[in-house]
């Protein structure tokens, strides 16, 4: 629970008259960034593909938290991004598994994570790339080994700390929405799968990799749902697993929670969208996430929100976008809670497998299929 929470909750214990009737709004005041470590932690990368290109290594610079080495199995695809940067490259995993009194970031597929945790030094802070293994079964065990060798572990849902979602949670903090009663998550793009070539290979895509930001997003808004209905699809030209999802989240009969999501809708920018609608009782608000829109190019995120008692919408000025400033949050918390600067470890890799327990139950759900209809006798 966020100290904004519970502000609000004291709040309202002392008075009947809703915090958003008592604070104006105003869309500057919100906030949209993390606080940086005062003292950071030099970070070793596993990985050098392109979400370390595209993502960790600009989030990190802007943090002006050091990467001191990368390592990738592919050596000629790490010396070249290492030569990009300016990083020194670490040829032999062993050299990167032996450093100490470094941050590790496991950039790398879901199926290797256990085995590299097992490796680096104990008590050492770690990020760990989503999924938190391939399975449910997968995420258990890595709770395990976190815990025995005592490693300080989040998973990098960092879409928590993107500038547009860490204004909306305060604003809904602070009751200008209500309370939350409706969430939609609308997605038509054209999602470029070649770019992770991995995915190929793996039995779970869309959910496992994709939505399961916005699953775990929806878990710090709304907690833990009673259960989920869920189909996932994939499509006849797509190379990967599932590529379309249609899912329903449970949580009982005040609100209505669902997501609607199409990696294949490839005719053109006019109709695509990728975004989120929340509405609470006295209020709303919409959001864009611009980076899946010509992915990883991009088009600016957008947050609008409707607060109680006003007449119209207010456009909040972003101070940054999902990439690569939500990354910087994510190592910037962990290495916070680290040095002791932050008292909670957001993402900790026992709430992440609340995360995952949701992503195996859609699965599940899927797989079983739908309530049969009736004959007409």
């Amino acid at each position: 629970m966020t100290p904004n929470v519970i502000a609000l909750q004291l709040h309202l214990l002392k008075t009947d008259t809703p915090m958003s009737e008592t604070m104006p709004f105003n869309a500057s005041e919100l906030n949209q960034s993390w606080p940086l470590p005062s003292q950071p932690l030099p970070v070793i990368i596993f990985g050098a593909g392109s979400i370390v290109r595209d993502a960790h290594l600009s989030a990190y610079k802007l943090a002006k938290i050091p990467v001191v080495g990368i390592y990738d199995p592919d050596t000629e695809k790490a010396c070249q991004l290492c030569a990009e940067w300016d990083i020194p490259l670490i040829s032999e995993l062993t050299d990167a598994l032996s450093r100490t009194g470094v941050c590790f970031d496991l950039a790398t597929p879901p199926a290797i994570h256990a085995e590299l945790l097992e490796k680096i030094p104990q008590g050492s802070p770690v990020l760990i790339q989503k999924p938190m293994g391939e399975n449910l079964s997968d995420a258990t065990h890595i709770v395990k080994v976190c815990r025995e060798r005592k490693l300080t572990a989040a998973v990098n849902f960092q879409l928590r700390f993107a500038p547009m979602m860490l204004a909306l949670e305060h604003a809904i903090d602070q009751g200008f929405l209500g309370t939350v009663i409706d969430f939609d998550a609308w997605l038509a793009l054209d999602t470029p799968w070649h770019l992770w070539e991995f995915l190929e290979s793996l039995d779970r895509v869309e959910i496992a990799v994709h939505s399961i930001h916005y699953l775990d997003f929806v878990r710090s808004l709304l907690g833990n749902p009673n259960g989920v209905y869920a189909k996932t699809v994939s499509h006849p030209r797509s190379k990967v697993a599932q590529s379309r999802t249609a899912a329903i989240l449970d949580y009982g009969d005040e609100v209505r929670c669902s997501l609607s999501i199409n990696h294949d809708h490839f005719f053109g920018r006019k109709f695509q969208a990728c975004e989120f609608r929340i509405c609470g009782t006295e209020g709303a608000a919409y959001v864009k996430l611009g980076l899946n829109l010509d992915y990883p190019r991009g088009e600016p995120d957008e947050l609008w929100i409707h607060p109680a008692g006003a007449k119209n919408w207010t456009q909040v000025q972003l101070s940054g976008s999902w990439f690569p400033e939500a990354f910087a949050g994510r190592m910037a918390n962990l290495q916070r809670f680290v040095n002791g600067e932050d008292n909670k470890l957001i993402s900790s890799v026992e709430d992440a497998w609340q995360t995952m327990a949701l992503v195996e139950s859609a699965f599940s759900s899927s797989a079983r299929g739908a309530t049969p209809i009736a004959e007409f006798p």
